[in-house]
């Protein structure tokens, strides 16, 4: 069988199988899990939103993750190398791929800053100050949550978004095995730890049963078929949060891991870690919050709001409040953090082979131009904050940019390259390399080169359409 990758040892690379399916669900495991996830389930149907969701996991997410981490390892490059010597005419597709992780880390390493606020706060007892406190900005009788004082600020988001920055780069400077590997083997257990311990916990809070019951069982009260769709398309869209699908980062860890460790095990069991997460998440979330509303619904809103403004609400108002908010907020810094090294290391790679500096060099270039463009997102919300960029704050500009037009694009034309220009063949002597067989190559063909663009088409138009 024919392969590219001879050797990585120069780039580095994994020590073992458990470390790249840590490491590897360590950047799947991000702040999409954790609010973006809940919020998701409780607004299309409970159950009926998990149940499709994990249906595209084992079969959508799967067949992307797998042609993602197959193509880094068979070509043993980042990812502007990997597309072109899979085939050169898709080479304008390993630039999207650098390009992607370069403009999601920035405003990521933003929002991490906020989270570690939250935890420092939490930790020095400040839980009742994050969830109570009012502020008027110019002596007007416009309120401000403790969130949305904090971030109308500029030196403190400053300061904690390069603390997160100087954190992340710090281990991408240790590089793949003492770096990444050693810590994902740490950090990941913890994780799973804490999020089990509070899941349990908010299981037994007066009146979380209704809640349980919400998130879990299916809701076909008014479930249209338009609803169906809709449930879909955000299930879809989901996967790429969660999973670190067209981000670049698959094929950077698959440049990485050892040629004898089993490719298709390998994305299932990064599959299960992920969902888990997921899925434990939402037990923490959705029952806190319904039992904090009284059962209203409309509480477990998107995006911020919900995880620096709704949640302290919830920890102050439940026994113990304090010590779950402090353990709730290491969690989500932990999820952050090794998602945020996946991002850096992605970018570092493709600045190592292309400028062939060192990784000491290339991390620093990374930092100051991380630091250049993620300014623009804590400017966005103080200095800036009355600028829009088509209606959008730049944070939010560089997130739909980027989640909604650009990852879409490249996985529709990775699906393109496998299926019809290379063959399925390319990847499925990548997953056979060593193995007796390919258990879900049927599977893997229909999905590529037939089901998988078209829902990339599907999660491309939906936020045009739902705007229109």
């Amino acid at each position: 069988m024919k392969t590219e990758n001879k050797t990585a040892s120069s780039r580095g690379g994994f020590g073992s199988k458990i470390g790249f399916v840590l490491a590897a669900a360590g950047s799947a495991v991000g702040l999409g899990n954790i609010w973006r996830f809940p919020y998701l389930a409780a607004r299309y149907g409970g159950g009926i939103f998990l149940l499709v969701y994990l249906i595209f996991a084992v079969t959508f997410g799967f067949t992307l993750m797998l042609t993602e981490i197959a193509i880094g390892r068979r070509t043993g490059k980042s990812v502007i190398g990997a597309y072109k010597t899979v085939d050169r005419h898709f080479a304008p597709m390993g630039l999207l791929a650098a390009v992607i992780p370069a403009l999601i880390l920035p405003y990521y390493c933003v929002i991490g800053g906020w989270v570690l606020k939250y935890m420092t706060v939490f930790i020095t007892g400040g839980g009742e100050t994050a969830s109570a406190a009012e502020y008027t900005v110019g002596g007007s009788e416009t309120k401000l949550s403790f969130f949305e004082h904090f971030i109308s600020l500029f030196e403190q988001p400053a300061i904690f978004f390069i603390i997160y920055v100087l954190l992340t780069s710090a281990v991408v400077f240790l590089g793949v095995e003492k770096g990444i590997e050693k810590l994902s083997k740490f950090l990941m257990p913890v994780l799973l730890i804490l999020i089990v311990g509070i899941s349990v916990y908010t299981l037994t809070l007066d009146g979380a049963a209704d809640g349980l019951k919400y998130y879990l069982l299916p809701d076909f009260k008014g479930f249209t078929a338009s609803k169906l769709l809709k449930t879909i398309a955000a299930a879809c869209g989901q996967l790429f949060y969660s999973m670190s699908i067209a981000m670049g980062i698959m094929v950077t860890y698959g440049s990485y891991m050892r040629k004898d460790d089993s490719l298709e095990s390998s994305v299932r069991q990064i599959e299960i870690f992920d969902t888990a997460v997921a899925f434990l998440a939402g037990l923490i979330i959705v029952p806190a919050v319904f039992v904090f509303s009284g059962g209203d619904k409309s509480a477990l809103h998107a995006g911020p709001g919900l995880m620096f403004i709704t949640l302290p609400k919830v920890f102050a108002s439940m026994p113990a409040g304090q010590v779950i908010g402090t353990a709730f907020f290491i969690l989500v810094s932990l999820a952050a953090l090794t998602s945020s090294i996946s991002l850096m290391e992605t970018v570092v790679a493709v600045v190592m082979e292309k400028f062939r500096l060192s990784r000491a060099k290339s991390c620093l270039a990374v930092i100051a131009v991380t630091l250049a463009i993620g300014m623009l997102s804590v400017l966005g919300y103080s200095v800036w904050a009355d600028f829009k960029l088509f209606g959008m704050q730049i944070l939010d500009f560089f997130d739909f940019t980027t989640n909604n037009i650009m990852m879409p694009v490249l996985s529709f034309f990775t699906c393109i390259l496998i299926g019809f220009r290379v063959k399925t063949k390319y990847i499925e002597e990548e997953v056979m390399f060593g193995e007796k067989r390919f258990r879900s190559k049927l599977l893997y063909s229909v999905m590529i080169k037939y089901i998988c663009p078209v829902c990339m088409i599907m999660i491309l138009i939906t936020p045009f359409v739902t705007k229109i």
